[in-house]
């Protein structure tokens, strides 16, 4: 039964969604999608018996008016007419595969957690996007949280004037992968085998959004460094030394990689991926521009003309005046997730997609170039950290391309209109 507005905006009333891949991040995340009154999640998959039975009965523990399938082979719930898209937190060298699938089946899709592992798997994703005319989204990122998002609203209101530097890390202290790869977990045999900017989503989403890539814009090149492995070699020898899983095993992936990204524009992007070093928690977040900068770590803004000793002042006294529209309205919900919110609000950028058959606002070009990054980084640093070109996957279309959908969720751009309290409904989905 379609509602009211459903009925008159010929849009989805239920989205019905098939979820593949139900391991930490997986599970996770469903928690969150069963809180969504208008999604119903008709079939999970898991290649493990007991995680997939796990999240079957999540699903009908909150939500005993659906009936659920589960399955250990994800081609049956791409086979299914009643899935309208699917999600995918699989493993990290899974789900470009089934995210292909999925578009060849008509079915949009959206990926979690790992990076693209070759060139060649992110025009894979494209060519099929561009042939099948089905899309598909990147999940893990940082677009949607708070201060990614008052950025967005302070850039196009022209804050900061015209941009010349933004930066970003995923700066995480993580040595504990290291006692989970006799466990087989993929993400620590990445962090052990490989060595580059390993982790890209997290910055690279607000980052190519701040400087209007794909759209306007372009990375040209990237150069990468990385410094030498001793932070995992040091955990272990602090916790279990000789027993350790991974004693006397070869690391390559450096501590601290720095990476920096030439735009068609002429801005620097600057990336630190540094998960192996003691170190409190930071996304490392900068934007600069000719008229002042923001700075995360210690969370200061500074804009021209601000004062005379020309000292940056704390942002926490201005974010109620620059949070974007969007998050104003969410945190009237008082809803909050594993990640402050942001989770909610790229899930439902994606939904909302899916039920007006539109692009999402994070498009199959930007969901490549966030995550084309590692490989990238790891034949720049491969080559003594010589410059690598970064593929135009839009094959040019960047110069001029039409605008995002106009969505509250849109991120070229920040639609105040469409945020009127009085009629303003996006949200009335949550519970």
């Amino acid at each position: 039964m379609l509602s009211a507005r459903a009925a008159s905006e010929n849009v989805m009333d239920k989205i019905r969604v098939g979820y593949i891949g139900l391991g930490g991040r997986g599970y996770g995340v469903l928690h969150g999608v069963l809180n969504m009154k208008d999604v119903e999640v008709v079939a999970v998959c898991d290649l493990k018996q007991d995680r997939m039975e796990k999240g079957k009965k999540l699903c009908e523990d909150k939500r005993s008016e659906v009936k659920v399938t589960g399955t250990l082979n994800y081609h049956e719930i791409l086979e299914r007419d009643d899935v309208d898209c699917v999600l995918i937190p699989t493993s990290w060298n899974a789900h470009y595969k089934i995210a292909i699938d999925a578009m060849e089946a008509g079915k949009p899709a959206a990926f979690e957690v790992g990076p693209i592992s070759s060139v060649q798997e992110a025009w894979d994703l494209v060519r099929t996007h561009e042939r099948t005319g089905v899309h598909c989204m990147a999940l893990e990122n940082c677009c949607y949280g708070r201060y990614e998002l008052a950025m967005i609203n302070m850039i196009h209101k022209g804050v900061f004037g015209e941009l010349v530097y933004v930066a970003g890390g995923y700066q995480h202290d993580l040595r504990g992968l290291a006692d989970n790869y006799a466990g087989g977990m993929e993400r620590s045999y990445h962090n052990v085998g490989r060595n580059g900017d390993l982790y890209p989503t997290h910055e690279l989403g607000p980052m190519i959004t701040y400087l209007g890539i794909n759209r306007g814009n372009r990375m040209l090149s990237l150069t990468a460094t990385s410094t030498k492995a001793r932070g995992l070699y040091d955990y272990i020898d602090k916790h279990g030394g000789k027993e350790h899983p991974l004693y006397g095993k070869q690391i390559n992936e450096g501590d601290i990689t720095t990476t920096v990204i030439k735009c068609a524009n002429g801005e620097n992007m600057v990336m630190t991926h540094d998960v192996t070093l003691p170190r409190g928690y930071s996304r490392g977040g900068r934007v600069q521009g000719t008229n002042g900068i923001w700075m995360e770590d210690g969370n200061r803004l500074f804009l021209d003309g601000m004062n005379e000793s020309h000292e940056s002042v704390s942002m926490h006294e201005y974010i109620e005046y620059y949070d974007h529209p969007l998050w104003s309205m969410f945190k009237k919900k008082e809803i909050t997730d594993a990640h402050g919110g942001m989770d909610t609000l790229v899930l439902r950028a994606f939904f909302e997609s899916v039920k007006n058959n539109i692009a999402p606002p994070i498009d199959v070009y930007d969901s490549v170039c966030m995550s084309v990054v590692a490989c990238l980084s790891e034949q720049s640093i491969a080559m003594g950290s010589m410059p690598v070109p970064v593929p135009d996957f839009t094959d040019g279309k960047w110069v001029q391309r039409e605008p995002q959908p106009k969505t509250p969720y849109a991120l070229d751009a920040v639609h105040d209109e469409l945020f009127d309290p009085e009629t303003f409904y996006y949200f009335d989905c949550l519970k």
